[in-house]
């Protein structure tokens, strides 16, 4: 590749005074750093700073677009590649550092005045063009409105930005010597790279850059290849029309740790192949730009689908969804922590999206795919295959007769993708040891919740083991049971028979069954679905215990029904 890539070594905060302004544009991801990042940088001013031998210490580079090679002394915009990370937490030091010295100057030409009017900002300028860093999207109305008082906070401010800037701020206040701070700042260096558009290819420097100490994500990847090649006009109608508000959907803080699964589950939905999701960045270049037809007629129609089904996402796996009926099932899947489940959901939501799946048709295929998953689970399956099972079904052939269509795929599943039936399923629900079951909490709230309308918050109640754990049984509980009271206890005790669910758990204790079930808050007054019969009965013993779970399992082969051919 030819290059007129220039670089030279250059004081930060030299640097910073020269340039008019760095500008951030749309493809580059948002300010990502966290305490982690910013501690360490604050550790290495304060350590240049109190000792005189460190006459210099690098940050690493800063590199910027020219449209003709310019070093930071020149007149135009720095369209910044890497090191807005950087740049953007040396302007929160030194406007932590301005409110700090207040009206002082502890070090030659560290006084408040200076430090903004040379680094923050161009007094003589107005508008955007009066601030020496120009972010993105809420990212620059935070800073804005840090470095300069008369403009406003934006309703969501940028909750890196605000953070961070108190971190420094907080860490100054606690200084004896602010001297430091100052002397430390100004021996930091950087490389200052130029590169010139006509020459170097601006998203494979992108591509290789992993020096600001957090790595560029996959949705940092994808955005910019995207749009980075586009012309400013085109590139800012697809970023506002179609990115931003993928951004605004997923919110700050989900966009950074979800785009990855989504685009991921996105891929894996369109291809029937599943990325790993290090390497979703080639996935998408693979999906996007193969040898044969592309998938769309243009960027635009590609990033317009890709919004659309995040869209989705965010009502699957954010909890996003306005319709109530939708939103409880997606929030059950959620809570079964079955996330290779959501390219398959995402597809369907785009058919009864369309119109190709009724309302009633897209919940039940929710649910039997919830059944499928949980049924498996209680029978201890091998859940390797899901990621593919899921895969393979969200690129399915579907016709008309959709529920039907998805039965048959169950049906024909080999032995280890099973859907076990209601004798499998029976047998493991009743005997297994369901209190230590990843999924405790969600089941017990299904079963608690099924068929209610005025939904119990079980949240708020406790696991209650009706036969106590205590190893020493009292000698009420020794006569109820009978002398193989220890067998008993060891065969049934995590059972879902002897499991139910209280606010009382503390008062229950060890106590025996008849005051568990006369006392105050008892299993008589008690108003869980969980807790009905055991009120009424007599005696809590292995009998018992096996009645209550086979009635259990009955309910449960409601919650979760068999896969049946139509």
């Amino acid at each position: 590749m030819a290059t007129a890539m220039r670089a030279n070594e250059a004081s930060l905060l030299s640097f910073i005074q020269k340039a008019p302004q760095f500008t951030i544009p749309i493809w580059q991801r948002t300010y990502s750093w966290t305490e982690r990042e910013c501690r360490r940088l604050w550790e290495d001013i304060l350590r240049a700073g109190s000792n005189d031998s460190v006459r210099a210490h690098f940050i690493n580079s800063i590199v910027y677009i020219a449209d003709d090679i310019y070093s930071a002394s020149s007149h135009n915009q720095l369209l910044v590649i890497d090191g807005q990370q950087r740049l953007t937490t040396a302007m929160l030091i030194l406007e932590a550092l301005a409110r700090c010295i207040g009206d002082g100057e502890p070090v030659d030409d560290f006084s408040a005045i200076k430090i903004r009017n040379w680094y923050l900002i161009v007094p003589e300028n107005s508008g955007d063009r009066r601030f020496r860093l120009v972010l993105t999207q809420t990212d620059k109305q935070t800073l804005f409105s840090l470095l300069d008082e008369k403009t406003p906070q934006p309703k969501e401010s940028s909750v890196r930005i605000t953070e961070n800037f108190d971190f420094f701020l907080k860490k100054m206040g606690n200084l004896e010597n602010i001297d430091v701070v100052c002397k430390g700042l100004a021996k930091l260096m950087v490389v200052d790279i130029a590169l010139d558009r006509n020459h170097d290819d601006p998203q494979l420097i992108f591509e290789s850059m992993n020096s600001t100490g957090l790595d560029l994500t996959q949705a940092d990847l994808i955005r910019n290849y995207v749009l980075m090649d586009l012309d400013i006009n085109r590139q800012t109608r697809i970023y506002e029309d179609h990115w931003r508000r993928i951004e605004i959907s997923f919110g700050q803080k989900a966009y950074s740790s979800h785009f990855d699964r989504f685009m991921r589950d996105y891929l894996t939905m369109k291809t029937g192949e599943v990325p790993k999701i290090k390497f979703v960045y080639d996935a998408f270049k693979k999906y996007a730009s193969p040898n044969g037809s592309p998938p769309f007629d243009s960027i635009d129609d590609l990033v317009s689908n890709v919004r659309k089904y995040a869209e989705y996402y965010c009502s699957i796996a954010l909890d996003q969804e306005s319709d109530p009926d939708l939103a409880r099932a997606f929030r059950d899947m959620r809570e079964l922590r079955v996330e290779v489940s959501n390219p398959f959901l995402m597809r369907m939501y785009e058919d009864y999206n369309s119109g190709v799946l009724s309302k009633p048709e897209f919940l039940s295929a929710i649910r039997l795919v919830e059944s499928y998953v949980f049924r498996r689970a209680v029978c201890a399956i091998a859940t390797n295959s899901l990621t593919t099972t899921f895969a393979a079904l969200s690129h399915s052939t579907l016709t008309d007769d959709y529920l039907h269509d998805i039965r048959q795929e169950f049906l024909s599943m080999p032995e280890y993708r099973r859907f076990p039936t209601d004798e499998e399923f029976t047998r493991q629900f009743v005997a297994r040891d369901m209190y230590g079951f990843q999924r405790r909490d969600y089941y017990l709230r299904r079963l608690e919740n099924h068929d209610r309308k005025e939904l119990v918050p079980t949240g708020e109640y406790t696991v209650e083991h009706i036969l106590p754990q205590t190893r020493n049984l009292s000698t009420d509980w020794q006569d109820m049971i009978g002398d193989d009271w220890a067998d008993v206890q060891e065969r049934y005790l995590h059972t879902v028979g002897n499991l139910t669910l209280t606010g009382y758990n503390p008062e229950y204790g060890a106590r025996s069954f008849n005051e568990k079930r006369d006392m105050k808050g008892g299993f008589k007054d008690s108003p869980l679905h969980l807790n009905k019969g055991i009120g009424a009965l007599e005696r809590w013993d292995a009998a018992a215990i096996e009645k209550r779970a086979h009635e259990l399992a009955e309910r449960a082969v409601e919650v979760w029904p068999p896969l049946t051919a139509e």
